[in-house]
């Protein structure tokens, strides 16, 4: 099922009201990035909330708060929260992995992590992965076979896992730690979730930075695989445009054209060595698996570098380097992402929404991915549970908070026009653009200083962003051993 993980790759809207307000008790303890990494001190506990915060169904959760403290001994009251993306990405697995480009925000806040109900270990909803998906077994009876496993596989009933619930987790939180306000920070699915608690408790936020941004008013999934083509090709142009990259690879955009053709007529039988184990495994090259790898690669601007080296190689029979990214890939976000959230997510929030009359399915027909991840998703959607939907959710945010937004001109998947359509009702929002950058920002260049001058003076007019465009951007790699000095 870990293909499935690639092809994802009812109350009323309230004022803040009062949430049930709970006492939070931390104790010392270390977190890390996963085995082998640096750990860093932190406080953590665990805040028991309702499975329903509305009561109509009984049960409780456990959530995983975490406080990394500021290093100034007399911080700011309020703290830092950054909100992870996926859908299905606990927030402390993906600080721990960024948390140099937080630090000088660290400074003078606290960094407070919320693990959202049903990623990392706040009742995770994983399901186990079936190998037919991994070996090119892909088809819409074995998605809804294996998503009706995984509904049975569930510890928890899985309605209860949207966004619309998830805030109220947020605010239970700030209320049991006295915070009096709190400045978000949301990448990916996670900006979605940062504007809705804006919508939902304007008065207990301060900033917003939005990071690769998921507008309310569109649903994810018909544009993935095009938005995703638009910037492959575009890395393909940059390639041509660079007299070594161009050299070495010349016609790189007709390679690749050529070897998306001859998946799609029939999938390459290789041999690639197992990320975990080591062991060759023997898998069909196929649509998919070709998806799954170009379109992470297209992500950083570190993994964009390989691109052209990858397709040539491919173009010259050798599709053991692509077939070896995409099984890193898969076991990565096997590890990382949680399927039950990410479905109750996806199929609340974004499928029930989607129009057919204003899907390209031509354009999805004539990507390098396809209409697979799209059909996937349907099929997913047809058998998994709604959850609740507030109100006005897709409507655009509308508010005079402050606002930052943060986009890569080379995203695969939101962007820079999808952060023009958040902005539309921001009355105090700036938006910034990397040039020649992929998905995330927030570890390019001097984008950590941007945020954390944004954070102190809660003014996103006043930024200096003429830094951005001395961003690094990786050299093509032109051989295995790297780019050209």
């Amino acid at each position: 099922m870990l293909k499935l993980i690639f092809v994802l790759l009812a109350a009323a809207l309230l004022a803040a009201g009062p949430v049930n307000a709970q006492t939070l008790q931390l104790d010392d303890c270390r977190i890390s990035a996963g085995n082998g990494a640096q750990s860093m001190k932190a406080r953590c506990g665990t805040l028991l909330r309702p499975l329903d915060p509305s009561g109509s169904v009984a049960g409780n959760i456990e959530l995983r708060v975490v406080v990394v403290p500021a290093l100034n001994l007399t911080p700011e009251t309020d703290p830092l929260v950054p909100i992870a993306g996926g859908p299905g990405q606990g927030s402390v697995d993906f600080y721990t992995a960024y948390s140099w480009a937080f630090e000088d925000v660290r400074r003078n806040r606290d960094i407070l992590l919320i693990d959202q109900r049903g990623t990392g270990e706040s009742a995770t909803m994983k399901c186990e992965f079936d190998e037919d998906l991994v070996i090119g077994e892909y088809s819409n009876e074995l998605t809804i076979k294996y998503t009706r496993q995984c509904l049975d596989e569930l510890p928890h009933d899985p309605r209860f896992f949207t966004t619309s619930v998830a805030v109220t987790d947020i605010e239970a939180v700030r209320e049991a730690l006295a915070y009096p306000t709190l400045n978000l920070y949301g990448i990916s699915y996670g900006s979605r979730v940062a504007q809705h608690f804006v919508r939902r408790y304007p008065g207990s936020t301060r900033t917003v930075t939005i990071d690769g941004v998921v507008p309310p008013q569109l649903s994810l999934g018909p544009e993935i695989a095009t938005e995703s083509q638009r910037a492959v090709d575009k890395i393909l142009s940059r390639c041509m445009e660079d007299e070594a990259c161009n050299e070495r690879f010349p016609k790189i955009d007709e390679v690749f054209a050529r070897i998306v053709a001859e998946i799609k007529e029939a999938p390459k039988p290789i041999q690639v060595p197992n990320p975990s184990s080591g062991r060759l495994e023997d898998i069909d090259f196929g649509e998919s698996e070709l998806a799954g790898a170009i379109r992470l690669l297209a992500y950083h601007p570190n993994s964009i570098a390989l691109m052209p080296l990858l397709i040539h190689e491919a173009g010259e029979g050798n599709y053991v380097p692509l077939g070896s990214q995409f099984m890193m890939t898969m076991v990565a976000m096997s590890e990382s992402l949680s399927l039950g959230m990410h479905n109750a997510v996806m199929c609340t929030e974004d499928v029930p929404f989607y129009d057919p009359t204003t899907i390209d399915y031509e354009g999805l027909a004539a990507s390098y991915m396809g209409t697979v991840q799209l059909e996937a998703l349907e099929a997913i959607c047809s058998v998994w549970p709604e959850g609740p939907l507030d109100d006005a959710f897709k409507v655009p945010l509308e508010t005079d908070i402050p606002v930052l937004l943060l986009s890569g001109d080379a995203d695969p998947i939101t962007p820079p026009r999808y952060a023009d359509l958040a902005a539309v009702d921001l009355g105090n929002a700036t938006h910034l653009v990397g040039k020649n950058q992929g998905h995330g920002q927030i570890s390019v260049g001097c984008t950590p200083r941007l945020v954390a001058e944004f954070i102190k003076t809660a003014d996103p007019q006043a930024l200096d962003s003429e830094c951005l465009q001395r961003s690094f951007v990786m050299p093509y790699f032109l051989d295995f051993s790297g780019p050209n000095p």
